[in-house]
């Protein structure tokens, strides 16, 4: 954990929470260990990768009204783009027409990520500060973030420029899977299903043909 990641998280509140319950000094300690920086943390390779091999996320925004507001982007693996070390980016599709994180961006840069990996049980959090233009208005970002082939119509561009993040442990986090995950451990048994119905079939004529030979 970074130092910039627990001066935005470790609120005064937040810290008086810890003390209670004990877990305060960790916390100032693994803190204290943690990379001094002056701007936002800097995404290792291992965030990075983690980053660009992600079907979906959850992001959060903050309407003027101070409610939270969570919402679920998915794609392609792949359609998060890692521009630098410091940002991230990805293509935004029309959807339901409601743009609440559009619009609380237009008051409110500040949004919070959080990235699953299922099957690894593994979880990064993200801060960080959002830019929104239209597709239309920056030809050269769109060649960068926009997936080729990708069943959707691309309304937005957003790039993130990173603050802080962290890991969180694995636990708690509940394997789950993917057709495409899974289809490579399906598809022997799918192969053997196929090959126990044709000879099932084969024996099934045989002994047909077998039966109706005796009987004549």
């Amino acid at each position: 954990m970074s130092r910039r990641y627990a001066s935005i998280a470790f609120t005064d509140s937040v810290r008086d929470v810890q003390d209670e319950h004990g877990s305060g000094e960790f916390y100032a300690q693994h803190v204290a260990r943690g990379q001094e920086i002056a701007t936002g943390d800097a995404l290792d390779d291992r965030a990075a990768a983690f980053l660009s091999a992600r079907d979906s996320f959850y992001l959060a925004t903050v309407g003027e009204g101070g409610w939270p507001y969570v919402q679920h982007r998915g794609g392609d693996g792949g359609f998060v783009r890692v521009l630098d070390p410091h940002t991230i980016g990805w293509a935004d599709l029309g959807g339901n027409l409601q743009y609440v994180t559009t619009g609380n961006l237009t008051t409110d840069d500040r949004i919070a990520l959080i990235a699953v990996d299922y099957p690894h049980r593994a979880r990064l959090k993200l801060f960080g500060r959002a830019t929104v233009v239209q597709a239309a208005d920056d030809p050269e970002l769109a060649r960068r973030l926009v997936v080729p082939g990708y069943d959707g119509t691309v309304e937005r561009l957003v790039t993130v420029t990173v603050e802080a993040y962290d890991w969180n442990c694995p636990q708690h986090i509940t394997p789950r899977y993917t057709v495409s995950e899974l289809a490579p451990q399906i598809a022997p048994l799918q192969q053997r299903l196929a090959q126990l119905e044709a000879d099932n079939a084969r024996l099934r004529s045989e002994l047909a043909s077998s039966s109706g030979t005796v009987e004549a």
